[in-house]
């Protein structure tokens, strides 16, 4: 009698065992799965708002006429291998200009498609908001479960590493000057 209560007890602490493990991996892989998702949004609205640079350039090289390449250092962005932050730093520093070019020329204030553009700007900035926070939280959640145990075990029997956040930064490094203007 003695042996089955043992057996029996076993049997439902390897049960138990085996749940916690099921909800911890299911819960890891439903973040892992918000956290692509959210990096598949910035990616389309990155390239979104480039695009957006590039036609805002072509608007001001015809109004302006006058030969110069203002967003050059921006317009180039594409070629180089960066992250998604940097180029997000770097377009918004680019809006900041063409923010300046339409409160210095009158007439670039007045240009329809500019308008349009500066609406546009401002709706992918709040997106770019919003899903950057959505991702950092996720990530956050995530980074917590692999290292907390139990779920930890979980995390390393299926190779889950710590994901950076979106400004790139390590929390995990001995780094603590990782903020850079």
């Amino acid at each position: 009698m003695h042996l089955f209560h043992f057996l029996l007890i076993l049997i439902i602490l390897g049960a138990i065992s085996l749940l916690i493990y099921v909800l911890y991996y299911n819960k890891m892989q439903y973040l892992k799965t918000k956290i692509e998702q959210a990096e598949g949004i910035i990616d389309e609205t990155l390239r979104k708002r480039y695009d957006t640079l590039v036609r805002a350039d072509a608007i001001i090289k015809s109004s302006l006429n006058d030969g110069k390449e203002y967003f050059k250092e921006f317009i180039g962005l594409k070629d180089k291998s960066v992250t998604n932050f940097l180029i997000d730093r770097k377009l918004k520093e680019a809006f900041t200009l063409l923010y300046t070019f339409r409160d210095d020329y009158p007439e670039l204030a007045k240009n329809k498609e500019l308008k349009e553009i500066f609406s546009s700007i401002k709706e992918s900035d709040e997106k770019i908001a919003a899903v950057t926070s959505y991702y950092n939280k996720n990530t956050n959640e995530l980074n917590g479960l692999i290292r907390k145990f139990p779920s930890n075990i979980v995390g390393m029997v299926h190779k889950f590493k710590v994901m950076p956040f979106f400004d790139g930064k390590d929390m995990t490094d001995d780094v603590y000057d990782d903020f850079k203007l």
